[in-house]
């Protein structure tokens, strides 16, 4: 009796990207009674922990770059409401002393989205969902309840800087954290 042919072993789906860079995006390959929409709540736990390893890497980076620039590791992640896609990292935060003025406290963000900074409690205005990060800081103060507001009374809006090239920002970052006037000539010229 002939043997019937072998059936066509399928290659993993892992293992034909590998080789092709390309997701296969066949018919066949979807079961419809799997798939399913990700709740609000899995959506912001997905996004905070994005963001929280891109708060940690870039926290490495600032501490990594000279033994005299040292800024504490103050984490943490929050996501816009209504939007949980879209969040924001606290990284770090400092005093810098500006000039012969007394010393900014300041901290420093990551977003996974791009918006310009709003002089108002509606801190993010103009929100544009592509691609981008923004990068910024902004100067703080305490309040009398013990908590952290933005300090308006520096350059209008409390916004140090604000960008979307991570070297800017890492450039910006070790400039307000530059003991002195040499090192900050060093990092000027990078």
């Amino acid at each position: 009796m002939p043997k019937p042919p072998a059936a066509q072993a399928k290659p993993a789906a892992h293992s034909e990207f590998l080789r092709t860079g390309r997701i296969a995006r066949e018919q066949s390959d979807w079961v419809e009674s799997e798939r399913r929409y990700l709740t609000y709540e899995e959506v912001m736990a997905r996004t905070e922990r994005k963001l929280s390893a891109a708060g940690e890497k870039t926290h490495e980076r600032i501490n990594g770059f000279h033994r005299s620039i040292h800024f504490p590791k103050v984490l943490f992640s929050r996501t816009l409401n209504e939007r949980p896609h879209l969040g924001y990292c606290h990284v770090t935060a400092a005093r810098t002393l500006f000039g012969r003025n007394k010393p900014i406290t300041w901290s420093f963000y990551i977003c996974n989205f791009v918006s310009e900074i709003g002089e108002t409690d509606d801190f993010f205005q103009q929100i544009r969902t592509g691609y981008g990060r923004m990068y910024f800081a902004v100067a703080t103060e305490a309040e009398a309840k013990g908590e952290t507001r933005i300090n308006r009374a520096v350059r209008g809006n409390g916004l140090l800087f604000r960008t979307s090239d991570p070297m800017a920002a890492l450039k910006n970052v070790l400039m307000l954290g530059a003991p002195d006037k040499t090192l900050r000539e060093i990092i000027a010229k990078l």
